[in-house]
């Protein structure tokens, strides 16, 4: 297909409901059959904000494939056949936020330049927040204009609030923004307007003091102000990611499995990415089945699979057992050089459970298994890259594995949470699905 150096090569496109294309899926399922795949690798992107950038991404990861399986055979003898897919699902991300890896971004003005909303993320807000354009607009002029008065701040942090809880009423589906059970729906931005912003803000700085790279007082908060409306649109990629998983990837590989049963699937997922693969799994029918399923820098809750919670024994993670939907192991990547994942997260996370505790220094409770890998499930595995690319990886269950030696590079407030595109995590997807042996 354009835009990719990979055949056979397959896109499935949702809707923010979920619904996939039918024309696309019916593609991928004839295809499957024809080219006689033995193997189907299926990524999903995190929060890209388009087409052409989620498809530049998979273009990158999936160069080194052909090469790493040629020549393969499986267990039988047979040539190994391997085809690719990207899910593409409407998602969004600050146009100044740094990437890795795509040579056409600046990676370094969101922590020294002002904050600003500019033209493309004012447009993907109000596309990812319907009928939003006036509230969009006024919280663009206050942040031009940065008055220096607690009253201008504390209309800020509620017109983002109320972006935020508008759309969680709309969308109706409020357990898939869950990743443990029994968890309240997010209630985003209830703490002190000043105090929340600052603390931000110095979440932003990687440790600097906040008044040499802010100047402190009024420009300090208002760049606070700015990440918090970052990171209260993550709530709603959140709730999607898990919507788009359960309720159409799940679906599509279930009528996959029911014209092509001999394709090995497996899942790949990137940020809230990982989140739409792994809640895919509660989406599959009996008759589907998947592989291997590996989660890069994977934006949710590290207890998402936990049968119990350490703080909590009478409850688990949302996704409690469906690791043993998965034939293989489900595969965790992190890298400690994520700070999208090790100081943002938890501090959004903390914020839309205990505002009182924003402030506070423990991110065990409120970690993303990115940053740290999956906790709390007996019997998961925790080896370092080298260590799984030398056959350390389990034939099933879970196994988080340290990337940090290679998911290294990125500027704040990111960190490496993008750097993924390395034929290292290519080996690494081939080995947990046993693709060629």
């Amino acid at each position: 297909m354009a835009g990719t150096r990979v055949e056979p090569y397959w896109e499935l496109t949702f809707d923010a409901d979920g619904d996939v294309h039918t024309g696309e899926r019916d593609g991928l399922v004839a295809g499957a059959g024809r080219e006689r795949l033995t193997d189907l690798v299926i990524f999903a992107h995190g929060w890209n904000n388009d087409r052409p950038r989620a498809t530049g991404l998979y273009r990158r990861f999936f160069a080194p494939f052909p090469a790493l399986v040629d020549g393969a055979t499986t267990a039988d003898g047979a040539e190994v056949r391997v085809g690719y897919g990207g899910v593409i699902w409407p998602s969004m991300r600050f146009a100044d936020e740094p990437v890795p890896d795509f040579p056409e971004q600046a990676l370094t003005t969101i922590v020294t330049g002002p904050p600003v909303l500019d033209a493309a993320t004012r447009q993907a807000l109000t596309t990812v927040f319907p009928g939003s354009e006036e509230t969009v607009a006024r919280l663009a002029e206050l942040l031009e204009r940065r008055p220096e008065a607690p009253e201008p701040l504390a209309e800020f942090t509620g017109l983002v609030r109320a972006l935020v809880t508008a759309d969680q009423a709309d969308q109706g589906d409020a357990g898939l923004v869950q990743d443990l059970e029994g968890e309240s729906e997010p209630t985003v931005l209830a703490g002190d307007p000043e105090v929340v912003c600052a603390a931000f803000a110095d979440a932003l700085t990687g440790g600097e003091t906040p008044a040499e790279l802010f100047g402190g007082g009024w420009r300090k908060l208002w760049k606070g102000a700015h990440e918090l409306l970052r990171q209260a649109s993550y709530y709603t990629m959140k709730r999607r990611a898990g919507t788009v998983g359960e309720r159409g990837l799940g679906p599509a590989l279930g009528v996959l499995a029911r014209s092509a049963p001999e394709v090995r699937v497996h899942l790949v997922g990137h940020s809230f990415g990982a989140r739409l693969t792994a809640f895919g799994l509660r989406g599959l029918p009996e008759e589907a089945a998947v592989y291997s399923l590996t989660l890069l820098q994977g934006a949710f809750s590290h207890y998402a699979f936990s049968p119990r919670l350490p703080f909590d024994s009478r409850r688990g993670g949302a996704l409690k057992g469906a690791y043993r939907r998965v034939r293989g192991p489900v595969v965790c990547v992190h890298s400690r050089h994520d700070t999208a994942l090790g100081v943002m997260y938890p501090l959004a996370s903390r914020l839309a459970r205990d505002a009182d505790s924003v402030l506070g220094i423990d991110n065990t409770r409120w970690g993303a298994m990115g940053y740290d890998g999956i906790q709390a499930v007996d019997g998961s595995a925790r080896v370092s890259l080298a260590r799984a690319l030398d056959g350390g990886l389990p034939d099933e269950g879970c196994a988080s594995v340290d990337a940090s030696a290679v998911v290294s590079r990125g500027g704040p407030p990111s960190g490496a949470h993008s750097d993924i595109c390395h034929d290292e995590l290519a080996r690494l997807i081939l080995l947990a699905g046993r693709i060629g042996g």
